[in-house]
């Protein structure tokens, strides 16, 4: 697909249209952040590794399909292998959305099947550990290809001056909800007894509805969201899986053509991987690490959806007058110091935690969205669901060797201070990697317009 085959109405251009569709495009970090927040980010490390424990034998391993896996490791694996199933779907999905300009009803797909699957984990409950890691691959996974077609839209629905601003509003939207969400969480799981049911209930309830909150409010989006038309000579080949494969063959052809546009790539694979492996493996290094309890961890995530608001919006503040590089640089130098804090944290001490998660909440939001707009000035113009399937292989799909690293540092050593501080490598060779990208140059090699900060 070229740049030029493209209808002129395929980019919203009215001032009131866009307004209209980035409202809708909002409320998609408003549906499905919960499952990020309540789902992988608080419940169900820690309670798919009691599952995986119960069913552990005396020396603490389980044996999925003959396989020897220590109980503690399970959950990082299976994050590991959703991720490894993202990269196998996304670019057939990519490059079909792209080919048919009907990313509305494949989002629809992708996003119902990831919230059925985390529905289902209400009936995780005994030894249930591989129903656990199914679920968790199957929604992990369907919010990877979600989010790629989700993201695929920004530089449909905003002019290049106003990305970095919708991309963290967009952020700030999925923090609040899943502040909200936390909140209610903590309440049922903080009152199980007055509500009349056990820690574990409460627990897959919190995880349940996660699931129902994320269909439910997909709806919007479904609604505000428009797919676009597409040259009738794009149509050919498109449709089907082989056409998709087609399809990906080109684009990575094409993308050798952008080798600026790779570069941001890489950096980003690699930071990102970083942050994608502290969301999801921190409460599992609270609570086995610091014997920090369920509540307190609650509350630091919580926290830090809270902060994340503020750090999402300010962070895009401060990218208007410093530029996106400089300040998702600035955050990893961040990220950094979190980390080997994290290492030194003392055990059983709520208050440091809160500190951290404090730090953590401030530079999230803000990192993630720049980073998203910040890529989509790179796109060449008709490729947005292809090249964003490459974003969103670096920034879920490709994730996977944080998870494994951490999985692993815990199986050889045992310790998971060793785990943590091993993360540290994807912040200090992401930093470098995005240092070198000249990204004003890389606008331009995309064809589209550079603006005044970036």
């Amino acid at each position: 697909m070229t740049a030029g085959t493209t209808e002129p109405e395929e980019y919203a251009t009215g001032r009131a249209e866009r307004r209209r569709e980035q409202r809708g495009w909002y409320f998609y970090d408003f549906a499905c952040s919960v499952y990020s927040t309540s789902v992988l980010t608080v419940f169900l490390g820690p309670y798919l590794t009691s599952v995986a424990r119960a069913a552990a034998d005396a020396e603490g391993f389980v044996h999925p399909f003959g396989i020897p896996v220590r109980a503690g490791s399970l959950f990082a694996y299976a994050v590991s292998a959703s991720i490894v199933v993202a990269v196998l779907v996304m670019p057939v999905v990519g490059a079909v959305a792209d080919r048919t300009g009907r990313k509305k009803p494949l989002l629809a797909a992708a996003a119902y099947l990831g919230a059925t699957a985390t529905a289902g984990m209400f009936f995780l409950a005994g030894e249930r550990y591989l129903l656990g890691a199914f679920l968790l691959i199957v929604a992990n996974a369907s919010l990877a290809v979600s989010m790629m077609l989700y993201n695929a839209y920004l530089p449909q629905i905003a002019e290049p001056d106003e990305r970095d601003a919708v991309s963290s509003r967009g952020w700030a939207f999925g923090y609040t909800s899943g502040a909200l969400v936390l909140v209610l969480n903590l309440v049922l799981y903080s009152g199980h007894d007055s509500f009349g049911v056990t820690e574990g209930e409460a627990i897959r309830i919190c995880l349940a509805s996660a699931g129902v909150w994320w269909g439910a409010f997909t709806l919007v989006p479904l609604r505000r969201l428009r797919d676009r038309r597409i040259h009738p000579g794009q149509l050919e080949g498109a449709g089907g899986v082989g056409g998709g494969w087609r399809q990906l063959r080109a684009t990575l052809k094409d993308m050798r053509r952008h080798p600026l546009t790779l570069s941001f790539l890489l950096a980003y694979l690699v930071y990102n991987d970083g942050v994608q492996t502290v969301i999801s493996q921190a409460s599992l290094y609270g609570s086995e690490e610091l014997g920090l309890d369920q509540t307190t961890l609650i509350t630091a995530v919580l926290l830090v959806q809270v902060l994340a608001v503020a750090g999402a919006l300010g962070m895009g503040r401060l990218a208007r007058a410093c530029g996106a590089k400089r300040t998702i640089l600035g955050s990893l130098a961040v990220w950094t110091l979190i980390l080997a804090a994290a290492y030194f944290l003392p055990a059983d001490a709520p208050v440091f935690f809160f500190t951290l998660a404090a730090a953590i909440g401030l530079v999230l939001g803000g990192s993630q969205a720049l980073s998203r707009s910040l890529f989509s000035h790179l796109v060449p113009r008709g490729k947005e669901a292809e090249y964003f399937s490459a974003y969103e292989m670096s920034d879920r799909g490709l994730s996977w060797l944080g998870p494994l690293v951490f999985g692993l540092a815990y199986q050889l050593t045992g310790s998971y201070r060793d785990a943590i501080i091993s993360l540290v490598i994807f912040f200090v060779v992401g930093f470098a990697l995005l240092a070198r990208v000249p990204v004003r140059r890389a606008v331009e090699a995309a064809g589209n317009a550079v603006p005044d900060r970036i």
